[in-house]
């Protein structure tokens, strides 16, 4: 299994980079992952911006030569994990950027003419492990699942990947945000996942 880590946020002293770091100890030690990718966004200087003008058309986007070597690693990923706080209710803008360009037309899906495209990157699986202020339960009840629904409905099952886990973890301020616990269990989980 490749593992492609998709790391968003700008602080490598951030809970989020201990998120990041227990994924990469639980993967290493998992007989199952055979190779691991780490993509650090910010470290990265991926711009998140779109441009579109009479150089570079949106219908084109899926082959961006400055765009290559991300498209070769979301092809080469069987697992992609995304790494990322919840700000405002919904993932920084640094990944949406990278969603914009990268889950383009002619690459994470088919427009059929009908209702819902062809996606084309089945077979794949996602885990998005996000990190907020507040509680854990406060997406759930106070945004409607706003975050699960964008990442996996009008996401990923949209490009055909229908294996998607969330690990949310709230209260990551507070002092009884019980960080130890919540890491361990990152570790666990990728070092047996399959």
């Amino acid at each position: 299994m490749n593992t492609l880590v998709i790391y968003i946020h700008p602080n490598h002293q951030s809970l989020n980079y201990a998120f990041l770091q227990e994924v990469l100890r639980g993967s290493r030690e998992n007989a199952k992952v055979a190779e691991i990718q780490v993509l650090d966004l910010y470290e990265e200087g991926f711009d998140p911006v779109l441009v579109f003008n009479e150089h570079k058309r949106r219908r084109d986007m899926h082959t961006d030569p400055a765009l290559a070597k991300y498209r070769e690693q979301l092809m080469w990923a069987d697992k992609i994990v995304l790494v990322y706080p919840i700000w405002w209710g919904r993932p920084p803008a640094m990944l949406m950027g990278y969603i914009d360009q990268m889950f383009a037309s002619g690459f994470a899906y088919r427009d059929k003419g009908g209702l819902l495209p062809e996606g084309l990157l089945k077979g794949k699986s996602v885990v998005c492990i996000s990190t907020m202020q507040g509680p854990t339960h406060y997406p759930l009840l106070m945004l409607h699942n706003a975050h699960k629904v964008l990442m996996r409905k009008a996401l990923f099952n949209f490009v055909g990947i229908r294996k998607v886990k969330f690990f949310e973890f709230g209260s990551m301020e507070s002092k009884r945000g019980k960080h130890a616990r919540k890491l361990e269990r990152i570790y666990q989980y990728f070092k047996t996942a399959s």
